[in-house]
């Protein structure tokens, strides 16, 4: 007898006498999908049927499961126990991952025999916490998608094995923060929102309408709601110390701390708040107070900073140079003492959150990205205390000079957190268990590949690059995963391999990769088609493993610098301003950006060298395209297979297209390095020959990047799929919107107009007014 039949045996599923959200949730999902025509009713310590409980809130003796479950220590375990008439039960651990466990039985255990499970069997999960951070869809700048829905992504966490849920959106597109005419800067406050946003003290009330923090503290105990219902325990990250407005410091000119904008980018000076002032101290603890009794269950709070309007005072980051208020810092310091200051600051600053917290939660924790503190790291890391934590890319991190070299070019560091980042040092385990044993725990970031990398694609596969980071992770002893950018749901990318795979390996980390990829195909397009379309996933992976990064590009730099939608001519400036507008005034980028006039360059940053665009270029050419050509052709020739069903058609057509989209944009990656490449070497070459030689290789950069824009409009106006994600309100200066084609369009009219005009770089749009 299979699961599935003995589970529609049962006469009852029973639920604790006091029911969590996830437990009623999980007792009607079982009966929903597994064709069960039993009621749920709540139970006593007798009760006989299916039992589905979090051992904690367990209504039936489960002494014998708790003893055997000791083994496993911390680790998070469920256990499932089934008989051919239905009785049994699932427990687990941790509520927050009961509705995985309980998916997992529905999903992949129905169709076994009732004999592996008739004395009980123990699931071990991979992580203690696994949440994203930086949740591009629900919380951050992607929060305006098309066909996105909050629950329904949030369900699809809490079924794939995430524990918790980022839960701090604004409630509508833009934040209200002031700005001045040609400055972009007050959108930077889009995301990671700050505590001001939600509630208010004494110090600060009045100053943002009780209306909009009203909207954006219903949006947060929503997103929390739903996350209880799944299980998942919600969070938030937020830039801080961030900014204040003008007119705050103008009523307490006193409690003025920080300037930390960048300069360039910003026209208006911004300052946070004194944190070492009572009276500050006092604000932010009312406010984590008000925000914790409004949201009880918020179980975590990740700090980033130093950027997007937010930073520190004194530390050496700020992009102004330390600076602060009066109170930490008298004259006439050395860098070390003020190291010294700023760093305990910063440290004190985690301290009064989470005890204004853990009043209310006991197991609140406080974490901080310690990428900023390059020269206040030694400090902070000395003294954290208990439930004060860090996130990390790696534990060799020293500010933002990232450790760990691409796997295929030793002469490309910097990878480490990206999805290029496959493998892990022995000696950071011994780094985070020093740490643990502190009370401290280091939360490991990494990317299956949404945000910060491939932006805006959705869906690329790489499971098997996947899968050795993941095991490197558990390998290294690592407690805390936190996913970068986030998670994509099924409504936006149904067939995504590494989703599945992520799925598998969190809730059976012993599962063989191999075995999951075809399983997982086998269930997507069926036996007789599951190898050719494992073979799809390894070219495309293989094209991933030998993509080189682009610095900014290769991330969100890709859409906040319009690279999909600007011409790539000789002279970016030849095109007349009126021309330019449909994305220079979409463009992360002041109006005197160097990148208006050269690729190579982001404000002050260097970011494409001669000599590491030409390399670029030569490698994508030799090493990823090949094989996403092949993996391309390959789908192509599964589409036309007559056997095919209708379903299994559709599965190969989302793939196609999201590779075919793949492709426009590496080829676009190529064209900007080739850009660099191309314009820095002819205006510094030295005799005819070589301006020859250049300008030839300029032109075949601008016939590709023609022939891709016209392919991407190709695919843009006739393909059904999501493979890049849009918003469903307008273009924003992070996410393009319904109107991409009209700009690809104007992408290529311009790129024909001004192709012939003479390569030149406006060495002075720096200074321009």
């Amino acid at each position: 007898m299979t699961v599935r039949n003995a589970l529609s045996s049962a006469k009852k599923i029973i639920v604790p006498s006091n029911p969590l959200p996830v437990e009623k949730t999980c007792a009607v999902e079982l009966i929903k999908n597994a064709a069960i025509s039993a009621s749920v009713v709540k139970g006593g310590a007798d009760s006989a049927g299916f039992r589905i409980a979090v051992a904690s809130n367990a209504h039936f003796p489960t002494e014998n499961i708790l003893q055997q479950a000791k083994k496993f220590g911390e680790i998070p375990w469920a256990y499932f126990k089934i008989s051919q008439d239905g009785e049994g039960e699932l427990v687990v651990s941790h509520a927050n991952l009961l509705f995985a466990y309980t998916h997992k039985i529905i999903e992949e255990s129905a169709s076994k025999q009732v004999e592996e499970f008739a004395t009980g069997k123990f699931y071990q999960a991979a992580f203690r916490w696994h949440r994203p951070i930086y949740d591009y869809l629900l919380t951050q700048v992607w929060r305006t998608a098309r066909n996105f829905d909050a629950e329904s992504h949030i369900r699809d966490m809490a079924k794939a094995g995430y524990t918790h849920v980022e839960v701090n959106g604004l409630a509508q597109p833009i934040p209200l923060e002031e700005a001045i005419p040609g400055e972009f800067y007050s959108q930077f406050y889009s995301y990671c929102i700050a505590l001001d946003q939600y509630v208010y003290s004494e110090l600060n009330k009045g100053i943002y309408p009780f209306e909009y923090l009203t909207a954006n503290l219903n949006l947060l105990k929503k997103f929390a709601t739903i996350g209880k219902k799944y299980g998942l325990s919600p969070g938030i990250l937020c830039f801080e110390p961030r900014t204040v407005p003008e007119k705050l410091l103008k009523r307490y000119p006193t409690l003025r701390g920080a300037r930390v904008d960048h300069p360039l980018r910003s026209r208006l000076p911004r300052y946070t708040l004194t944190h070492a002032h009572p009276r500050v101290q006092a604000h932010y603890a009312e406010m984590m107070t008000k925000l914790m009794q409004a949201v009880p269950e918020l179980a975590f709070m990740s700090i980033w900073s130093n950027d997007s309007g937010a930073g520190f005072e004194y530390t050496s980051s700020l992009y102004v140079g330390r600076n602060g208020g009066p109170y930490l810092i008298r004259e006439w310091r050395t860098h070390e003492q003020i190291a010294e200051v700023a760093g305990k600051n910063v440290v004190h600053y985690m301290q009064i959150l989470k005890d204004a917290a853990t009043k209310i939660n006991p197991d609140f924790r406080v974490s901080l990205r310690l990428e900023p503190f390059k020269v206040e790291h030694d400090v902070i890391m000395k003294h954290l205390q208990p439930q004060m934590d860090i996130e990390v890319p790696s534990m060799l991190v020293r500010g933002y000079d990232l450790p760990y070299h691409h796997e295929k070019y030793d002469d490309v560091p910097g990878v480490a957190g990206s999805i290029l980042h496959n493998h892990i040092e022995p000696q950071e385990k011994e780094m985070i268990e020093k740490l643990e044993g502190r009370g401290i725990g280091s939360h490991m970031v990494y990317s299956q590949g949404n945000g910060f990398n491939l932006e805006p694609l959705i869906g690329i596969p790489f499971p098997w690059l996947l899968h050795e980071k993941l095991q490197a992770m558990r390998d290294t002893g690592v407690r805390y995963a936190a996913n970068l950018g986030g998670f994509t749901p099924e409504r936006l990318a149904p067939y995504q391999i590494n989703r599945e795979m992520y799925r598998a390996f969190m809730l059976e980390p012993e599962v063989n990769p191999d075995h999951a990829v075809m399983a997982k195909a086998k269930d997507w397009v069926g036996e007789q088609h599951a190898e050719a379309l494992v073979n799809i996933w390894r070219e495309a992976e293989q094209a991933v493993r030998w993509m080189p990064p682009l610095p900014l590009y290769s991330g969100f730099g890709f859409v906040w610098l319009r690279v999909w939608v600007r011409p790539f001519i000789p002279d970016l400036l030849a095109v007349p301003q009126e021309e330019r507008r449909y994305y220079e005034d979409f463009m992360v980028s002041p109006a005197n950006n160097t990148n208006n006039t050269d690729l190579g360059k982001d404000v002050l940053f260097e970011l494409i060298s001669k000599e590491y665009g030409e390399s670029y270029a030569a490698r994508v050419d030799q090493n990823a395209l090949p094989h996403l050509d092949k993996a391309i052709e390959a789908a192509r020739a599964l589409c036309n297979d007559k056997t095919l069903s209708g379903d299994q058609r559709t599965v190969i057509v989302d793939q196609l297209d999201r590779l075919r989209g793949f492709r426009c944009w590496l080829k676009t990656q190529r064209s900007v390095a080739a850009w660099a490449a191309g314009v820095y070497n002819y205006l510094e070459a030295k005799n005819e020959a070589d301006r020859k030689r250049w300008r030839a290789y300029i032109d075949e950069m601008m016939d590709l990047e023609l022939q891709n824009a016209k392919d991407l409009l190709e695919l843009w106006q006739t393909s059904s799929i999501d493979f890049i994600t849009v918003s469903e309100v307008g273009e924003t200066s992070y996410i393009y919107g319904e109107n991409l084609g009209e700009l690809i369009k104007q992408k290529i009219d311009l790129m024909q107009k001004y192709r012939h005009v003479e390569p030149r770089i406006d060495r002075t749009v720096l200074w321009k007014i």
